[in-house]
């Protein structure tokens, strides 16, 4: 017991790890997980601009779960929008929205991205109850106003037609696959490589790979590059069984949904070989493996959707490439998309792959010497 004391206590990286790592996961995990999702960012194409369109935007927006965050002129710039990932949910109002609502026959028609299951389900109960209630108002107050219904025949005057894009019935495993892809390829690329500097270090062979003429950069090559082939036949494994078991579409390009993807693994091989370059140990870079393999499940949008969390955590879960690669993997398995869409989350991408691989590096270099 005394010698496993000495241990621990002369180890003091791993002990603040050990200690720290359970109440930084209860923090950020419970600011970060929240199954009932309010704020959801919409936009509106409002062509009737009335005052009864205007009184129906204020009773979803009063509600609490929509946030406009933009309007736009037709239904086609709320697809687009939609595609892009910029917002969950659009509503489209069309022109003589009052007369229409005076007559009671008016309609409205809210469109809600399906690729995110959290965001869709709150925004689907949400929509249907606050747009039957305003509609229950707004036939009471026709009462009121006049003594009758404008169309005995109608129960209420607005009718919100409501349309799930890209998965209508809301099934799981179509939400579950794609982030699924991105989180298993994440976690093996980090994993795989994070032991790779460390694991010779310990083992005293780094010392007769320095006597060699090889330079860093190119021992760092050589390490990543099994490591991303494997990765990447594993990334086609998991997107055939989601197409031909799972019954998952694939709607996008499979060419660029490739290229993509050797960047994002790529990132995740350097994000592991840093974390291997820093450790001392392999217990070490286990655990920071393993937290950087949660953070990034939570924080990255896999299960939760980040516009429900606050800005510390959404900062957070921006270290990690798998909030940026699960953007890019539902955009183009579900939605069916292009570079164009997905170009915000490229770029951070990239930027993120040239970052990493140079921390990597340098800290690879200042480790040898």
């Amino acid at each position: 017991m005394q010698k496993e004391f000495i241990h621990i206590l002369r180890d003091p990286r791993t002990l603040l790890i050990m200690l720290g790592l359970p109440l930084m996961q209860l923090v950020i995990y419970g600011y970060a997980i929240n199954v009932t999702v309010d704020h959801i960012p919409t936009i509106v194409a409002d062509q009737s601009l009335d005052s009864a369109s205007h009184a129906y935007v204020e009773a979803l927006v009063a509600s609490g779960f929509f946030d406009v965050v933009a309007y736009v002129p037709s239904q086609a710039e709320v697809v687009r929008a939609i595609d892009r990932g910029e917002v969950q949910v659009g509503l489209v109002i069309p022109p003589d929205f009052a007369a229409h609502v005076q007559r009671g026959d008016a309609q409205a028609l809210i469109l809600i991205d399906g690729a995110d299951l959290f965001s869709s389900q709150s925004a689907y109960s949400a929509a249907t109850t606050i747009s039957q209630a305003h509609a229950t108002d707004v036939m009471l107050e026709q009462v009121t106003r006049t003594g009758r219904i404008a169309d005995p025949a109608r129960l209420l005057p607005l009718d919100a037609r409501i349309r799930i894009l890209f998965n209508p019935n809301l099934k799981s495993i179509w939400f579950v696959i794609p982030g699924m892809l991105a989180m298993l390829m994440q976690t093996q690329s980090i994993s795989m490589s994070a032991a790779a500097v460390v694991r010779e270090r310990e083992l005293g062979t780094i010392e007769q790979l320095l006597v060699t003429p090889i330079r860093p950069g190119e021992l760092l090559l050589g390490k990543i590059a099994p490591n991303l082939l494997l990765a990447l036949i594993n990334m086609l494994t998991i997107v055939a069984v989601g197409y031909f078991w799972f019954g998952v579409p694939f709607r996008g390009s499979l060419w660029l949904f490739l290229g993509l993807s050797f960047m994002y693994v790529f990132c995740g091989l350097g994000l592991g070989l840093l974390i291997s370059t820093i450790s001392q140990t392999q217990t070490q870079a286990q655990q920071l493996v393993g937290l950087s393999m949660l953070l990034g499940m939570i924080l990255g949008g896999f299960i939760f959707p980040r516009s429900a969390m606050p800005l510390i955590p959404r900062l957070i879960g921006n270290l990690f490439p798998l909030t940026y690669f699960i953007a890019i993997s539902r955009g183009i398995i579900l939605k069916g998309v292009g570079l164009s869409a997905v170009g915000g989350e490229v770029f951070a991408l990239f930027v993120y792959m040239v970052v990493i691989i140079a921390f990597a590096s340098r800290a690879f270099r200042q480790r040898l010497e």
